[in-house]
C-alpha cells in the first residue's frame, strides 16, 4: 500500500488535517487505537472569550471564521447534526465583576461577543446574585458524535488501522517512508498526549492536564444556555447537563476519580440549588503547552515527519485553522505563525 500521507492519531487534529487531504486529493492511511480520550470526553464548547479575565481567545475571529464552516461541511457530509449553537452567560460574582466586563465590551477586538445589556432574569435552579452576561457566537460540537463517525467513515473505505502504532517499525529514508506493508511520502502525529512516547517529538514541551467532567440529571434545573461560573453546565437535552472541569497537572491517566467528583460537586453547590444525580463521570488528557500554543512543524532532522498536537482546552476552535496552516506549509511551503511553530522551542 502506497499513500501520501501517514496520519497518526484520530482526534480533532487528525480529523481536520484529513479533511484537508480529502480536500486536495491526498490519499492517506489513519493510524488510532483509541489509547487518548481528550476528544471523546471534551465538552467540545467554543467560546471566543476567556471568561476568567474578559479577554478574547487568542486570534478567535479567525479561527471561527475557518472552524464553523469546518463543522458545516462534516455536518452534510454525514447528514447529522455536530454544532449546536446557544448563549453562554456568565455568572457576575460582584459590582466590580460586572464593571470588568462593561470595561471588556470597550475593546474593539472583544466587543461583538459580549452583550451590553444584562441579564436580570431569575432562572429556576441558578445561583445569581449580580446578574448574567451574555456572550455571543458560542456554542458546542458533539465531539464523541463526531470522532466515531469518522472513525466509521474511513473504516469503511479501508483508510483506517485500528493498531498502536509501532514508532521502532517506522523505516525513514530521504524521499520514502515504510511502515509495515505501507509506503508513505509523509507522516503526520496528531495523537494528542502520545505524543509523549513518540521518539521523534517527545523533547516538545508538552504538558497533560488531566481534566474531567460528570454529567447530571436535574429535572428542575430549567436552562437552555451554557451557565458559566466557577464550573460550566452545559445543557445536553432531557434534563441532562454536562458540568466541568478540573484541572489536574500531576495525574495524567483517563481514569476518573473520586477526588475529581468532589471538587466538581463542591463547586456545584455555588452554581445551583436544585437536587440532581450523577449519569456519567469521566475523564481525558488534555495536550496542551506552557504558551498555550499549538505544536506544529518539520522535524528539525526528518524532512517528511510532522507534528500537529497541543489543541488544549480549545481544540474545537483551533483545529481546522492549525491544520490548514500545516498542509499549506507541507504542500505550498506557506510560512507557519511563529507562535505555532515548533522551532520557537529551539535554541
Amino acid at each position: 500500500m502506497k499513500v501520501d500521507y501517514i496520519i497518526v492519531g484520530l482526534g480533532l487534529a487528525g480529523i481536520a488535517f484529513t479533511e484537508q487531504l480529502i480536500a486536495n486529493n491526498k490519499s492517506f492511511v489513519v493510524f488510532n487505537d483509541n489509547s487518548q480520550k481528550s476528544s471523546l470526553v471534551a465538552g467540545g464548547v467554543y467560546n471566543p472569550v476567556i471568561l476568567k479575565r474578559f479577554t478574547p481567545v487568542w486570534n478567535a475571529t479567525q479561527q471561527l471564521a475557518v472552524a464553523m464552516p469546518f463543522y458545516e461541511n462534516l455536518e452534510q457530509k454525514f447528514n447529522t447534526t455536530f454544532d449546536r449553537k446557544f448563549l453562554t452567560k456568565k455568572v457576575f460574582k460582584s459590582i466590580e465583576d460586572q464593571n470588568n466586563w462593561f470595561s471588556a465590551i470597550d475593546k474593539y477586538n472583544i466587543a461583538r461577543y459580549l452583550d451590553d445589556k444584562l441579564d436580570y432574569n431569575k432562572y429556576q435552579g441558578v445561583i445569581a446574585n449580580y446578574a448574567l452576561g451574555n456572550v455571543n457566537e458560542t456554542g458546542r460540537v458533539d465531539t464523541l458524535n463526531l470522532v466515531n463517525s469518522y472513525e466509521e467513515f474511513i473504516l469503511k473505505n479501508n483508510l483506517l488501522k485500528q493498531e498502536t502504532f509501532n514508532y521502532e517499525s517506522l523505516e525513514i529514508k530521504d524521499n520514502l517512508l515504510k511502515y509495515n506493508t505501507v509506503e508513505a511520502y509523509k507522516i503526520v502525529f496528531s495523537e494528542g498526549f502520545g505524543l509523549k512516547k513518540n521518539p521523534y517529538f517527545n523533547q516538545l514541551p508538552l504538558t497533560g492536564v488531566k481534566g474531567e467532567t460528570i454529567t447530571i440529571y436535574a429535572p428542575e434545573l430549567a436552562i437552555d444556555f451554557q451557565l458559566k461560573s466557577t464550573v460550566f453546565v452545559l445543557p445536553l437535552g432531557n434534563h441532562y447537563f454536562k458540568v466541568g472541569a478540573t484541572f489536574n497537572w500531576t495525574d495524567k491517566t483517563s481514569t476518573p476519580t473520586e477526588e475529581g467528583k468532589k471538587e466538581l460537586e463542591e463547586k456545584l453547590t455555588k452554581v445551583i440549588n436544585v437536587n440532581y444525580t450523577i449519569s456519567e463521570h469521566t475523564a481525558g488528557v488534555r495536550p496542551t503547552t506552557k504558551d498555550r500554543r499549538p505544536l506544529v512543524g518539520k522535524h528539525s532532522k526528518y524532512k517528511n515527519l510532522y507534528v500537529l498536537n497541543g489543541l488544549g482546552t480549545r481544540g474545537v476552535m483551533i483545529a481546522p485553522t492549525v491544520a490548514k496552516a500545516l498542509f499549506e506549509f507541507i504542500e505550498f511551503n506557506k510560512e507557519l505563525d511563529k507562535e505555532i511553530n515548533i522551532n520557537r522551542f529551539v535554541d
